[in-house]
C-alpha cells in the first residue's frame, strides 16, 4: 500500500460469516457494501478489484446469504447481504436483515459504508431507512448509483438530481458508478482511500467529467 493508493489488485477472498458472534475483531480498514438484491453489489466490487468472479454475482437476486470479507492491500472489503428480495421467505429476509443490523452493531473499523442504489429506479423504504440509519448512528458512508452504463448521461444527472431529493444527500455527494464500462469507479476509489488511508474528511464525490453540462 502506498501512502495514498490502494493495490485493488491485490485483492482475495477472507472468510464468509453466517453468524455476526464468529466474525474476529478489526485490524485494518475496512468498507462496507450494502444496498437491495440485485443492485449489482457483486459486480461493483469486481470492477472496484479488476477481478472478474472473485465476489460470486448470481442469477438469482439475494443469493449472498453470509458476511463475506474480502482483503486488497491491507484493508477489508465487506459484502454484506443485500436486502429487500421478496422471493425469498419471510425467515431468510428476517435472518438477513438481522445479519445487516448485528454487523453494525459491533465495535469495529467502520472507516466507510457504501450504499448502493440503482439509478433506474425510486430508492426503495428500504433504501431510505438504510441511509437513514448510517446517518443517524453518524457512519461515515457514501451513495453510489449503479448501472448507470443504462441511462444516458442526461438521464443520469436527472436520476441523481431526483434521488438526491429522495434521500436528503446534496446530488454532489453521490456517486454515478457503472460496472459494465467502470463510470465512477475512479470516484469511487478516491473516497475509500480518503476514508481508509487519509483523515476520513470528505471529499467531492462528482469528478469534473460528472458535472452536469451547463
Amino acid at each position: 500500500m502506498s501512502e495514498n493508493h490502494i493495490n485493488y489488485q491485490l485483492a482475495h477472498f477472507v472468510a464468509s460469516y453466517g453468524n455476526v458472534a464468529k466474525i474476529p475483531p478489526s485490524t485494518c480498514p475496512e468498507v462496507s457494501f450494502v444496498g437491495r438484491s440485485n443492485v449489482g453489489k457483486s459486480s461493483i466490487m469486481n470492477k472496484l478489484f479488476n477481478r472478474k468472479g472473485l465476489v460470486k454475482v448470481s442469477s438469482k437476486p439475494g443469493k449472498t446469504a453470509n458476511v463475506n470479507f474480502f482483503e486488497a492491500d491491507g484493508v477489508h472489503f465487506v459484502d454484506l447481504p443485500g436486502y429487500g428480495y421478496a422471493q425469498r421467505s419471510k425467515a431468510e429476509r428476517a435472518r438477513w436483515g438481522s445479519l445487516i443490523g448485528e454487523f453494525f452493531e459491533l465495535d469495529r473499523s467502520f472507516n466507510l459504508v457504501v450504499s448502493l442504489v440503482d439509478i433506474r429506479h425510486d430508492p426503495s423504504k428500504l433504501d431510505i431507512q438504510m441511509i437513514d440509519y448510517l446517518s443517524d448512528h453518524e457512519f461515515p458512508f457514501v451513495v453510489a448509483l449503479t448501472k448507470a452504463d443504462k441511462l444516458s448521461r442526461g438521464k443520469q444527472h436527472l436520476q441523481r438530481m431526483a434521488i438526491s431529493r429522495q434521500i436528503g444527500i446534496s446530488a454532489g455527494d453521490i456517486l454515478i458508478t457503472s460496472s459494465s464500462t467502470g463510470q465512477g469507479i475512479d470516484d469511487l476509489k478516491a473516497v475509500i482511500e480518503a476514508h481508509c488511508l487519509g483523515d476520513g474528511e470528505e471529499t467531492d464525490a462528482v469528478a469534473p467529467e460528472d458535472q452536469p453540462e451547463a
